[in-house]
């Protein structure tokens, strides 16, 4: 399937990128257009990963954003052809123009997908006007990507028995629960002259993102107080702690796979930067040729495209047997953690080497380079950070801790 980011639409997201990021703004116009075209489509993961690499070449916070929706349409793509329809309404609803965005990380919550310090409590058909059973979710959430525009939001929160047993019988751990599922924003977004602080019911977003690098997300604290989940639109509830289960899985691929694609896009974008400079800038102790000819800026140059050139097929092999439905076993997880970490130290190696090349200029804020030198540090902390990733492998090696 041809891509549909053409050169002249990326172009003009290129060309926007520094406006985002100077303005602390998010990116409206980028999401207009690549919705348009139909860049929030499902597809393949390899399809997927490609079209964020080159995407994030061009924009890494538009890109490092859409890949949020890109997870999910991913995930309900990859239960439906195991058979398992139960995600099939976002595929309808993300043909219907909606968008969707995440809402999982948790001020002091390691324990990422498999625990909850967010509350959810049951509701009962009878309880409400709308006669519809569900979930009361209250707590509060961080680094909420697509803030300004979601439509659909992904939560996960704690369920204690124990919590609202009326006999006063204290919380059962070994009953504790996640509940996945979707909070709706059925009201108008925020727009670039408005923003709404209340888009749904027991929702307020905190427009409190002004970060160092990936500006553009524009990721904002978000405070659920009883934010009603329907039963409708659960998606899982599974028992706290690491349990095997495919919808489990099928997040952390894509989450995993596509941020690694953001990241080699942006490396790449940097590595093009550096050669643009080796050949424009010249050297006065050379004679004034260029410092394409200098040894040691062609062995810099080298040796950032070597370590980019290995991301490749690591990214290929993992699409494609995500795509191919291939059986690692437990091994999915170590090899998914470690293709997204080594993405983002390979970018951030390759960046350096850039900034090093293109001399001080590069170092001024309205520098390209200098833009992606900042957006490349919050590589480090999307899961699974690097001590997980290590602890990952280890366990891979040599077993469970005891």
């Amino acid at each position: 399937m041809a891509s549909v980011l053409t050169p002249d639409l990326l172009a003009r997201v290129r060309e926007r990128a520094p406006g985002y990021d100077a303005a602390n703004g998010f990116f409206f116009e980028d999401l207009a257009e690549l919705r348009a075209v139909g860049y929030l489509r499902p597809r393949s993961l390899s399809e997927a990963s490609a079209d964020q690499r080159l995407l994030a070449a061009h924009a890494p916070a538009t890109a490092l954003g859409l890949t949020m929706h890109l997870v999910w349409m991913g995930v309900a793509r990859d239960l439906a052809a195991a058979g398992d329809d139960s995600l099939q309404w976002v595929l309808d609803d993300c043909a219907a123009g909606e968008l969707f965005a995440f809402a999982i990380s948790e001020a002091g919550n390691d324990r990422v997908m498999t625990d909850s310090v967010t509350r959810a409590e049951r509701v009962e058909p009878g309880e409400r006007p709308d006669g519809h059973g569900g979930w009361a979710v209250t707590g509060t959430k961080i680094f909420t990507s697509l803030s300004p525009a979601w439509t659909r939001l992904g939560v996960l929160a704690r369920h204690d028995p124990g919590d609202t047993d009326p006999t006063g019988g204290g919380s059962d751990a070994a009953a504790a629960r996640i509940i996945h599922g979707f909070l709706l924003r059925d009201a108008p977004v925020s727009t670039p002259e408005r923003f709404e602080p209340h888009p749904a019911p027991g929702v307020t977003i905190t427009p409190d993102w002004n970060t160092l690098g990936m500006r553009a997300t524009q990721s904002h604290t978000t405070r659920l107080e009883a934010a009603f989940i329907a039963d409708e639109h659960v998606s899982r509830i599974l028992p706290v702690g690491p349990v095997a289960d495919p919808f489990l899985l099928a997040i952390s691929a894509n989450f995993l796979t596509l941020m690694a694609a953001v990241y080699a896009g942006l490396a790449d974008r940097a590595l093009e930067l550096a050669v643009e400079s080796a050949h424009r800038r010249t050297s006065l102790k050379n004679g004034g040729a260029p410092q394409a000819h200098d040894p040691d800026i062609r062995w810099r140059i080298a040796d950032a495209a070597l370590a980019l050139d290995a991301l490749a097929p690591q990214l290929a092999a993992v699409a494609h047997d995500r795509d191919h439905g291939v059986d690692r076993g437990a091994r999915w997880h170590r090899d998914l953690a470690g293709l997204k970490h080594r993405s983002v130290e390979t970018a951030r190696h390759v960046v350096d080497q850039a900034m090093r090349i293109a001399g001080g200029g590069a170092y001024r804020t309205t520098a390209e380079l200098s833009r992606l030198q900042r957006d490349v540090l919050a590589g480090i902390y999307h899961p699974s950070d690097p001590e997980a990733v290590h602890a990952t492998v280890a366990a891979d090696l040599l077993g469970p801790l005891p």
